[in-house]
């Protein structure tokens, strides 16, 4: 065998291992998930160190199945494993990704999103083959649950505290009691947290996802903020006559099935010495600088709900196309003559674009 020869096997059994490493990591996303649900990641880092029958004891599950799944833990290094004491420890450092819902990083939300994404495969096949997608109503309703907590930490974290302010004279209107409209405001976490923190602020929230709407209303229920925020089942063409101080649209524009048009209606929405806040994509509009962490997740993530629900109402399907020079051509087509990328040294997802009349 000649030494090319012996190269190209090397490579071969090289990336054959690599495809039996992305299978194990498939596989552990549903572990992920079941440690997220059952709140495993938690009960780890307040125990410390401990055994399959003391977790077992404490959090009342069954100890065969917790030695497995911390055996898929150990192996893919999210569990430290002490074989003298056969003690189990989540490292303090993991905490703040799988087990704090306060911090920046939580993951909670991307560990649930996993598996109803993985388990639309089939129907996006179908796409592949007749065109066409998996419109939002054929995804488990987890899925708006996990996109709630997914995004939750750039509300507690960044939203008043950094976004907000860095935007030229918006924190003086909302402080004063301007107006906000949140545009495909999900469960209505943004808007209520934009409500908390400026009390004399009129906060409107729409989405044209029914069910979402419902858990944005309990949501502002139980923050006590039901009479302070209003949520309405409604696409962009019913913001004909309304003007707001300050709109928001957090990854919206990219899922879009006419994102100009609806970028023009968020303009006309926009009082013409307001701000449109729009929260994107941080990704190229080319494909090699998108060979990165970024790429590696969002390219499969539109391919299994951004792209494809945009492309099931015969939309664009822009998804992980989208792009900053595309969002700004976009932005100076619906009649922004202001366009300008936030700086942010916050991890790299998402992007910032303050748009102004």
């Amino acid at each position: 065998m000649t030494e090319a020869k012996k190269v190209e096997q090397a490579k071969v059994e090289k990336f054959s291992a690599r495809i039996m490493e992305d299978y194990g990591n498939t596989l552990r996303g549903a572990m992920l998930h079941i440690g997220d649900r059952l709140g495993l990641f938690k009960s780890l880092s307040q125990a410390g160190a401990v055994t399959v029958e003391e977790l077992a004891q404490t959090t009342g599950l069954n100890a065969r199945y917790l030695r497995e799944w911390l055996g898929s833990m150990v192996t893919g290094n999210y569990v430290e494993y002490d074989r003298e004491t056969k003690r189990y420890r989540l490292p303090p450092e993991h905490a703040p990704v799988l087990a704090d819902e306060d911090s920046p990083y939580f993951a909670g939300g991307i560990m649930q999103l996993s598996v109803p994404f993985v388990s639309m495969a089939p129907k996006i096949i179908e796409a592949f083959r007749k065109g066409g997608g998996a419109p939002e109503e054929s995804f488990p309703l987890e899925t708006w649950e996990g996109m709630e907590r997914m995004t939750m930490p750039w509300y507690k974290n960044f939203l008043v505290q950094r976004w907000i302010p860095s935007l030229t004279g918006v924190k003086e209107k909302l402080e004063a009691g301007g107006s906000v409209l949140d545009f495909g405001c999900g469960s209505g976490l943004a808007a209520i947290t934009m409500a908390k923190a400026f009390p004399k602020a009129h906060v409107v929230g729409s989405d044209f996802h029914g069910p979402s709407i419902e858990r944005a209303r309990a949501n502002a229920k139980a923050a006590g903020l039901g009479d302070r925020v209003q949520f309405e089942v409604s696409d962009s063409d019913a913001l004909v006559g309304k003007k707001f101080d300050f709109v928001t649209t957090f990854v919206v524009i990219h899922d879009a099935t006419n994102p100009l048009q609806m970028m023009t209606d968020l303009r006309r929405a926009t009082a013409d010495d307001g701000t449109y806040l729009m929260v994107e994509l941080n990704l190229s509009a080319e494909l090699h600088e998108n060979m990165n962490l970024n790429g590696r997740v969002m390219y499969p993530q539109s391919t299994l709900y951004c792209m494809t629900c945009s492309l099931s109402h015969g939309g664009a399907g822009l998804g992980a196309f989208v792009g900053e020079p595309r969002l700004r051509e976009m932005a100076t087509k619906a009649g922004f003559n202001r366009f300008r990328k936030v700086p942010s040294d916050m991890p790299p997802l998402p992007a910032l674009f303050e748009l102004r009349p």
